[in-house]
Order: C-alpha cells, then structure tokens, then sequence
C-alpha cells in the first residue's frame, strides 16, 4: 500500500486547474466540477471576506461593484495566491461534501509536471491549510493518459497532449514514465486573449472575459463560411453595437498561438527514442484538457504533424479520471507514483 493515502478517511482526487476545479471521491466518483474562481468583498481596516466561489463567482465576474473582486487564484497550473488558494478549495470541500464524515481528507491532485519545488509546496501547503489531512501531488499528464484510456504502463509509445486554461503539456509515455515532454504556457487562456485582442484591434469591438470564453465555444459549432452576430461595446463610441462577424476569420484569428504549441509538440517528437517514433506515428496524438475543443485545432495539429489526431472521449475530465482510478486502486497508485 503506497505511504500517503492509507484506506482510512476520505480519499479525493483533485484536478486543481486555472480555470476550472473538479474533485472525484473514492467510492462515489465526480462530486464537484466548478470555475476556479472565488469572489471577495473589501472594506477599510478588514480583511477579505469571502463572497462566493464557482459557478456564483462566474456569474458576477465582469457585473461587480468596485468593493468586490472576483480572481482567480490559479495562473498557469500554480498557485498564484495562497490565501485564496486555500479559500476557494476549503469552499468547494465543503459545497462536495467531502470533508463531513469521520477520518481526514487524503488527497491526490494533479499538477502540471513542470513545477518548481516551491511551487510544488505551494500546492501542498494550500491543499494541507484547506483541510486535507495528506496531500501527494500526481504529474497531470500521466494522469490524463490514463483517463483517456492510454495504455501508459506498456513499453509502446502513447502521446498526449492536455491543453488546460493556463498550461499546455504534451508528454510521450512508456512504462509508466515521460520517454520525452514539454510544458509551455500557451493554453486555453492565450486563445481567450488573442480572440479578444483580434476583435478589438479588427473590429473595435470590446467584449468581457465571459463574452469571449462563450464566443470561442460558440465557433466550434460553426460551419464553413458561417457568421454569427456579436454584441458589445464599441470601443472608439463607448456605445453598445452589434457585429455579424465572419466564422471562418474568427477562427484563423483564435488559432494563431496553436502554432506555439505545433512546435512545442514538434520539439517533443524531436526527444523521441528511435524505438518509440514508430508509435506516435502508427498511434498518434490524443487531444485532452478543456482548450482540446477549440474549433480547428485537431485539424491543424495533424496537418501541421502527419499524425492522426484524435480528442478524447471525455477531454475536460481525463486528469481527473485518471486520478480517480488511481485514487480507487491502491496498486495502481503506487505503479504511478513510482514509476
């Protein structure tokens, strides 16, 4: 039985991501699936309260008064401010369930594979002050190959690559270890700000954050040579318009920083023992993370590749899954933390 996680108490996984956090408990699978987001309310001489978490903290983001601020406490798979960290996460332990019943909080949280020693106690420390009794930290990556259905102990080659909010990392995997991988900063985010930026500077329209996120959602479900009407605020008048804009110049516009990632996965092929380039060849690329179903991408990574690229069956959930499993089967565990 692997040290850390024992069979007493309650025992989580933990997909703690930039833009989204999702908790699966052992026993009763996913309990929570929620923006991470948190809200507080300032006032003079006082600290921080707490106004909403999640989907509530969504909702007022961009609509808030000056005293409330909603942030996200996350930036690019780290932590990024501890008290909020920890806030937010005691909040959504709460809005589970997870921490009612006797025995504490095990948990197991996925984490971006590059992280530093100080970022990786950061993530310990604000899981450990939320309430959780034992943190250990599984790399994201080899989490989500095995939620994907990847057979990542076997001594073949599966690639991945799981675009989150914040982070972006591809990862060739044999024998339960990384043969080659890359972390890089260009995700679900960047396509966020380059839409926004493409139609301020195109079309002088300003849109919120969550005008944006549901615009780039929106084009997956365009056709070729569609439009689709926008409104916001010009950005030259200040007054309230409404664009059709074109589709197809949308997403050419959206998918610009993909090209970063082209070449991060391009670099990954690179590091590939001769003995596996064969596999990533015959088995291709699978598309994880919730930035996998942005419109075009799957066709523009295998034409700029060669590689059959295909998105996962349930891609926002993968890391997620896969820790779950790991959280379910003891042996498994301790096959993935030693491998």
């Amino acid at each position: 039985m692997p040290q850390g996680l024992g069979r007493l108490g309650r025992e989580l996984a933990l997909d703690w991501g930039t833009s989204w956090t999702r908790l699966y408990q052992r026993g009763k699978g996913v309990v929570l699936e929620a923006p991470s987001l948190i809200a507080t309310r300032r006032a003079p001489g006082a600290a921080a309260e707490v106004v909403a978490v999640g989907a509530s903290a969504l909702e007022m983001l961009g609509r808030t008064p000056e005293h409330i601020e909603v942030q996200r406490p996350l930036s690019h798979g780290v932590i990024a401010q501890f008290n909020l960290a920890e806030e937010m996460l005691r909040a959504f332990l709460e809005e589970s369930g997870a921490n009612r019943g006797v025995g504490g909080l095990r948990v197991l949280v996925t984490a971006t594979a590059s992280l530093t020693e100080v970022e990786r106690k950061a993530v310990l420390e604000s899981a450990r002050a939320a309430g959780c009794r034992e943190v250990r930290l599984l790399s994201k990556p080899l989490a989500a190959a095995l939620g994907a259905g990847l057979p990542i102990f076997e001594p073949r080659g599966s690639l991945i690559m799981d675009i989150g909010g914040g982070t972006t990392e591809i990862a060739l995997i044999s024998l339960g270890g990384f043969a080659a991988a890359r972390s890089l900063r260009t995700a679900g985010d960047r396509f966020t700000s380059t839409l926004a930026e493409h139609l301020l500077t195109r079309h002088s329209l300003h849109l919120g954050l969550s005008q944006v996120e549901r615009l780039k959602h929106e084009l997956g479900n365009l056709g070729a040579g569609a439009t689709l009407q926008v409104a916001g605020r010009d950005a030259r008048s200040s007054k309230p318009t409404l664009l059709s804009l074109d589709g197809d110049e949308l997403k050419d516009a959206v998918l610009a920083p993909v090209m970063e990632i082209v070449e991060a996965l391009r670099q990954v092929l690179e590091q590939v023992p001769p003995e596996l380039a064969g596999d990533a060849l015959e088995r291709g690329l699978v598309l994880c993370g919730g930035g996998a179903r942005l419109a075009g991408l799957v066709e523009r990574l295998r034409d700029a590749t060669g590689l059959p690229v295909v998105l996962a069956e349930d891609p926002e959930r993968c890391a997620l899954l896969g820790a779950g499993a790991a959280v379910e089967d003891p042996e498994l565990l301790s096959r993935m933390m030693h491998a």
